[in-house]
């Protein structure tokens, strides 16, 4: 009897924080369960297409986990593949996308059933129902399509995440994973969900502004646990919001650093819940081990952040934010979000001079601009289809979607191009000042030739004859996307340009 249950995580771009999470999770209620699994995650298999196909030989199923934009390309890839050599094999695509889409991807004659939502139970109860035999239609949590029509299953209760096994950290090749990045990394969640309704954020539409946190003391437990055994540097906690509960955050902190392991540690929050914190709680942060925070601020216009619904974002608690981290040692970056509807030049030049000024007063800012992305199942998208952005109708479309790219009919041509340089000297600005704090015998003369023409353009508004760019250029690369997560730069690929 079959018993194999293999899971796939396709290719992407950008440095991998360790093992795909998603997967591990899938992973464990599988392991305990009796069934065997075998990860294949494209990050550090060269060739995984080879190894899918050697794995499913003998499988109950192929699932894989999929994200909007180019990793579709991937999983189509291998799913078709599968569908070729093993045409038996039952093949389950899950993870955001598909939960968000779930009709449209059944339309894919390579794949037979999508997991939406919190999928291990749902995984967990096809694969018994395969092994024994049994139908898999309707089953909750579970869209299918037999014989050609779309099926959805009820919805799934929400798993308590501290009801749910630890993910299946020791299927991980650490080594593998630190070839790659030269450190060796851990990506572990310590909630999923952020109460906020944000228009164009999936978050609250894939986990319903539900907070599911795991208790403090397991957290502390499992990760100190988890750096020891596998000798980990850093960790990525995944969290949308982590300090939604900033009390439960506070007694992380204090038990990382009361266990005496020595680690990094880095998360994104939203600023009116890390402001909630005291000057003492963030340095407690700090001396537990975090060294950066992500944080979407993503504009400082009143009237943008009204569209944006996000009414609960203050420009004084940026400053406030900015002020706090610094106390702590603290790395943040704000992530921003230009050409939203609505948005007028006025509105992107209000954000670029508040942030400038927050940037002068604290060492510690970096930022990630992008333009505005409509991802699946976001709130606005009837307003969208009215302005003449047309919605991606095929995970083959949607695949041609990464973060950033510009599909915007009102951002296009001239304005376009004036945005990117808005963008790019409003970089450059910032970043030198970094470079003269880390290389003195620059400073004076970089400041002199540079700093104060940057200054008088973004004070202006006037970017024609951009000498300063190439110099800079010559000085340090320009970085135009962070990752929220850790702070380290990302390819330009898919960014604002």
């Amino acid at each position: 009897m079959k018993r194999k249950v293999v899971l796939f995580y396709p290719p992407y771009d950008g440095p991998p924080l360790g093992a795909p999470l998603c997967l591990l999770s899938l992973a464990a209620p599988l392991r305990n369960a009796g069934f065997e699994v075998a990860l294949i995650d494209a990050a550090i298999e060269r060739d995984w297409l080879s190894a899918v196909l050697r794995e499913v030989r003998d499988a109950l199923c192929f699932g894989i986990s999929v994200l909007t934009g180019p990793m579709i390309r991937g999983a189509v890839r291998a799913a078709k593949a599968v569908k070729m050599e093993a045409p038996e094999v039952p093949i389950i695509f899950g993870g955001w996308h598909p939960s968000l889409l779930p009709g449209q991807t059944l339309r894919e004659k390579c794949v037979d059933a999508v997991v939406r939502g919190q999928g291990e139970l749902t995984l967990l109860e096809v694969a018994r129902n395969l092994a024994a035999g049994k139908p898999i239609h309707g089953l909750p949590g579970l869209s299918s399509a037999p014989n050609g029509l779309p099926q959805h299953g009820p919805e799934r209760p929400v798993a308590r995440l501290d009801d749910l096994p630890t993910p299946a950290f020791e299927l991980t090749d650490f080594d593998a994973y630190e070839r790659i990045s030269g450190e060796r990394k851990l990506a572990y969640p310590t909630s999923v969900g952020c109460p906020y309704a944000c228009n164009y954020c999936t978050d609250m539409v894939f986990y319903k502004r539900r907070f599911n946190a795991l208790e403090p003391e397991r957290v502390v437990n499992e990760v100190t646990e988890l750096v020891a055994r596998y000798r980990i540097t850093e960790v990525a906690m995944l969290d949308s919001n982590l300090p939604v509960d900033w009390r439960r955050a506070r007694e992380i902190a204090r038990g990382f650093l009361q266990s005496g392991i020595k680690f990094r540690w880095t998360f994104q929050a939203s600023t009116d819940f890390l402001c909630r914190m005291s000057d003492e709680d963030v340095q407690l942060l700090g001396e537990s081990g975090v060294t950066h925070m992500g944080f979407g601020t993503e504009s400082t216009s009143s009237d943008v952040l009204k569209l944006m619904n996000k009414r609960h974002q203050r420009v004084d608690e940026m400053y406030e934010t900015a002020r706090k981290a610094a106390i702590g040692n603290i790395h943040v970056t704000f992530n921003l979000i230009f050409g939203y509807p609505g948005e007028t030049e006025a509105d992107r030049l209000e954000t670029l001079r508040t942030m400038s000024d927050i940037a002068s007063q604290f060492w510690n800012v970096s930022f990630s601009p992008n333009i505005f992305t409509p991802y699946p199942g976001i709130p606005i998208w009837p307003q969208l289809r009215e302005l003449g952005v047309r919605e991606p109708e095929s995970l083959e479309e949607w695949a041609e979607l990464p973060l950033g790219k510009n599909i915007l009919p009102w951002l296009q041509g001239k304005e376009l191009e004036r945005l990117w340089r808005m963008l790019e000297f409003f970089l450059l600005n910032n970043q030198l000042r970094k470079v003269t704090r880390n290389h003195p015998r620059l400073r004076e003369g970089v400041r002199r030739a540079l700093a104060a023409p940057l200054r008088w353009r973004l004070r202006t508004n006037r970017y024609s004859f951009p000498w300063e760019l190439w110099v800079g250029r010559q000085l340090e690369r320009i970085v135009t996307r962070r990752s929220l997560v850790t702070g380290h730069p990302l390819s330009r690929e898919g960014a604002v340009s």
